[in-house]
């Protein structure tokens, strides 16, 4: 009786075990790098809750020395959440000048982006790349404008003036893009001159105004035709518009909703993106269909 109840006991134990190790327990890797120039010591992570921030409980990472990550999630959230990437001031090293950044700023992935790596391979040209341009096509998809991501890139195509076919959530770097490197410099540059209106701290936690923040990406994006190249004229327009955010942010309450500081923003930063189809995301709209406000 002893045995036979011995081994009951472990058949039932087994059992247990085998239910507690089902789809619940299992996991994928989702891997990828991180640019403006590829970025060193940058904190990556899944964000459950869409606030731009690491809470408890959300998968995480920091990238190695090619500006690489991995994150180990659960199959059922690849596709579900965002990835976010933040570069830290003084510790992040952008790999484009070999020194820490001077402002802290957040990169981003919508989640329709997001891709399960099943080797958690980041060789050669990788999805999952987050940059200043997926951080604005998130942007532009959480507006509800555009239906699909493709929409999106289309739309971001053709307001930087690339080519038709151009993948915009490519590895720029790896492709040696030229054009779209020297523009995701340019818009880091813009990123991180608005974050000290943009991010807050919260005891030992880096906070994030979604509302300012998807403001600011708007006027960026209205302005994009003026600061995706490099020159004089390129800087003059930067400044100016660095100024304008800053004004603007600042006189917008903390914790608004996008659709109000985009509302506000319209008309101030410039950029026509008349005779467009497709949505945009502020700023003159003569002739555009589906306009997001």
């Amino acid at each position: 009786m002893k045995k036979l109840f011995v081994t009951a006991a472990t058949l039932l134990t087994i059992g247990l075990l085998a239910g507690c190790g089902g789809s619940g327990t299992s996991t994928t890797s989702v891997s990828g790098k991180v640019a403006d120039g590829y970025l060193v010591g940058a904190t990556v992570f899944m964000d459950k809750n869409g606030n731009y921030q690491l809470d408890a409980g959300e998968p995480s990472a920091t990238t190695d020395q090619n500006g690489a990550y991995t994150l180990t999630v659960d199959p059922a959230d690849v596709g579900k959440y965002p990835i976010v990437a933040l570069a830290t001031k003084g510790v992040t090293i952008d790999k484009d000048t070999g020194t820490a950044v001077t402002s802290s700023y957040v990169l981003s992935m919508h989640a329709t982006s997001v891709a399960t790596s099943t080797t958690g391979s980041v060789s050669g040209t990788v999805s999952n790349f987050i940059s200043p341009m997926s951080s604005q096509l998130r942007t532009m998809m959480d507006t509800g404008t555009y239906a699909t991501m493709q929409d999106a890139m289309n739309a971001l195509m053709t307001q930087m003036g690339l080519p038709a076919g151009t993948n915009m959530l490519a590895d720029y770097m790896a492709t040696n893009n030229t054009a779209m490197h020297t523009a995701a410099q340019n818009m880091a540059s813009l990123m991180g001159s608005q974050m000290s209106q943009v991010m807050g701290t919260s005891g030992s936690t880096t906070t994030v105004d979604t509302g300012r923040y998807q403001g600011m990406m708007t006027a960026i994006f209205n302005n994009m035709s003026s600061i995706k190249g490099s020159g004089p004229n390129v800087q003059s327009s930067m400044t100016n518009l660095m100024g304008t955010m800053t004004t603007t942010l600042q006189n917008t309450p903390p914790g608004q909703p996008f659709r109000n500081i985009s509302t506000s923003l319209r008309g101030m930063m410039g950029g026509t993106t008349s005779g467009r189809t497709g949505g945009g995301m502020g700023g003159s709209t003569t002739g555009r269909n589906g306009g997001m406000m």
